[in-house]
């Protein structure tokens, strides 16, 4: 009876350590740690996360998919968060990513996601399995900034009670009102404001207008869009008719805004239109055809052409290995990958709560985009931004912008 007892408290505690994922420091076997990514895979988004995830590959290629002097081996999952159907990203498949990952007593990283309302399905499942999450790309306020979104917002993602999730880009509370200040400073003096009803598109329209009206700007309306409508000839011609000399669109392109960029201009509307991130990428332009030229972008940080220091080294090393340019977003999957294998390093160990807290703790860390920290919240020190405009069908930086 003793052994039978014996028995079974030892398969007891072998199994709660499996659930937890955890491992006491690494000894003298080989550990893996696993690291996954959740993206939107399918879709025009592709071309964003191609570049995304070539960029996480390069960081573990360089460390040999190993930490801790050898002791621990590095795997990675590139997860596509986007579905055929939908042609981005889907709630619910985002969802299932998540659950699979707390499910899997190796993973321990979380990179993703693209979207930030795909970071509003997954932070909650993967707080309560105390598995981090690292955005290189997410920007809704809201899901970090007390204040800065809806009422409960960022505590209804948390029910644990412990953040677990933190990003290397700056915030649309930043973007949206440095995108209003650069509007004026391009000679605009009244906007049309629209958005495509998302998390990330709403916020940065809503932080664009807040500021616009704070310089003086006239804001003649503020309309959401159905980013699945076959045109938006009426919406056009409203736009027309209120004769605004810039148009802001927040959201993404793959809620339509070639489509909506056409209409417009059909319509005979000949002045500026502007977007944040969102729309900084190819695929807006293959979408929006000839009618791309002259609109203008923001985006957190500096393009890759125009990186110093490592980061340079990184772009070279990036575009000889690819043979291609990195999308915007590039850079930050490599930094977010960078600060991963930080923490595996630091801790050496595989557990979900040590490396959770590793990657929380980072402070002065010298990465590729310099020396940066990781505020309380999960958000970046790191706050510049810059300005860009599509000139001969392809995006090109204009200046930063404050």
């Amino acid at each position: 009876m003793k052994r039978a007892s014996l028995l079974i408290v030892l398969v007891m505690l072998a199994s709660m350590m499996a659930a937890c994922g955890s491992l006491a420091s690494v000894g003298g076997g080989d550990t893996t740690i696993k690291i996954v990514s959740s993206l939107p895979r399918t879709g025009s988004s592709k071309g964003q996360t191609d570049s995304i995830v070539n960029a996480i590959k390069q960081r573990l290629e360089e460390a040999q998919y190993k930490a801790c002097d050898g002791k621990i081996t590095l795997s990675y999952e590139d997860m596509d968060d986007a579905t055929a159907a939908a042609g981005k990203w889907d709630a619910a498949q985002e969802a299932s990513n998540a659950n699979k990952a707390a499910g899997d007593a190796d993973v321990m990283v979380y990179l993703g996601t693209f979207n930030s309302g795909a970071a509003k399905i997954s932070i909650p499942i993967l707080n309560q399995a105390g598995l981090v999450m690292i955005s290189p790309a997410n920007t809704y306020p809201g899901l970090t900034k007390p204040g800065k979104g809806e009422a409960d917002e960022p505590a209804k993602y948390y029910p644990n009670g412990t953040p677990n999730y933190a990003r290397v880009v700056p915030a649309d509370d930043l973007q949206g009102a440095a995108a209003a200040r650069w509007a004026q400073s391009l000679g605009a003096t009244s906007v049309y404001v629209l958005d495509d009803t998302e998390l990330y598109g709403k916020g940065v329209a809503d932080v664009f207008e807040a500021t616009a009206k704070e310089l003086g700007l006239d804001v003649k309306a503020h309309d959401g869009i159905d980013g699945k409508a076959s045109d938006y000839r009426a919406l056009a011609a409203k736009i027309v008719a209120a004769a605004p000399d810039m148009v802001y669109y927040g959201g993404i392109t793959q809620n339509n805004a070639g489509q909506l960029l056409k209409d417009i201009r059909a319509e005979g509307f000949t002045g500026k239109f502007m977007g944040p991130d969102g729309i900084y990428e190819s695929a807006f332009i293959e979408a929006a055809g000839a009618d791309a030229e002259g609109v203008y972008a923001t985006f957190g940080g500096v393009p890759a052409e125009k990186l110093e220091g490592d980061a340079a080294k990184w772009y070279a090393d990036y575009k000889a290995k690819y043979n291609a340019e990195p999308e915007v977003y590039a850079v930050y999957g490599y930094e977010a990958a960078n600060v991963a294998v930080n923490a595996i390093n630091t801790v050496c160990k595989k557990d979900r709560a040590a490396i959770l807290s590793a990657v929380m703790g980072t402070k002065d860390f010298k990465g590729i985009l310099g020396t940066w920290s990781f505020d309380a919240n999960g958000d970046t020190s790191l706050t510049a931004m810059s300005g860009a405009e599509v000139k001969g069908g392809k995006f090109e930086f204009v200046q930063p912008i404050k």
